[in-house]
């Protein structure tokens, strides 16, 4: 008869203990994975960040040489002030995107201008935007490498239970603007 009360006991505690387990398990994961797509988002609004720390210097710089260039400058304050005021992430990116294409149409407007091309200060501020475009490719991809991952396992079984169980919802990735698939024209 003890016997038999040990075994069910045992029982018992696997049939109740595996579960936990499982959930524990599974809900400590999603924790680490969803920290893990916030700390690469912070990466991502950091080299942002810088961008738009770098913009007024280069418009500035600009600007000395192309002043009836209005309508560049007007949009790359407007986007800086929006950047500013954006909350989610979502917006953050928007802003980011429509920022891309006016830099672009901003170095179009310094292509014009052959001395502002020599000039020391324009040159160092390109070089610094350019590293910073760089910094800001490699956030953007190891952010979504991170959403990825983190999505992938909300997604699968037994995860999708307890993922869905505790409200771990799937994340957006970082994607490219519209006007990156149509390439610029470059006239000489």
């Amino acid at each position: 008869m003890k016997k038999k009360l040990i075994i069910t006991g045992i029982i018992l505690l696997i049939i109740i203990a595996l579960p936990f387990s499982m959930v524990k398990r599974n809900y400590n994961n999603f924790v680490g994975l969803q920290e893990g797509v916030d700390a690469q988002w912070a990466n991502v609004e950091t080299v942002l960040q810088r961008r738009f720390d770098l913009i007024p210097n280069l418009v500035n710089t600009v600007k000395g040489f192309a002043d009836h260039e209005k309508g560049v400058f007007t949009e790359v304050t407007r986007l800086r002030s929006q950047w500013a005021s954006a909350g989610t992430a979502t917006e953050k990116v928007g802003v980011a995107n429509e920022m891309q294409g006016a830099l672009g149409r901003l170095m179009l407007v310094a292509e014009n201008y052959p001395q502002l091309k020599s000039n020391q200060n324009f040159l160092a501020l390109q070089d610094e935007l350019s590293g910073t475009e760089n910094r800001i490719s490699v956030e953007r991809r190891r952010y979504n490498e991170s959403v990825r991952g983190y999505n992938t396992s909300v997604r699968k079984f037994p995860g999708v239970l307890i993922a869905n169980l505790f409200g771990f919802d799937k994340r957006e990735a970082f994607e490219a603007a519209q006007e990156a698939a149509t390439a610029p024209t470059v006239q000489f």
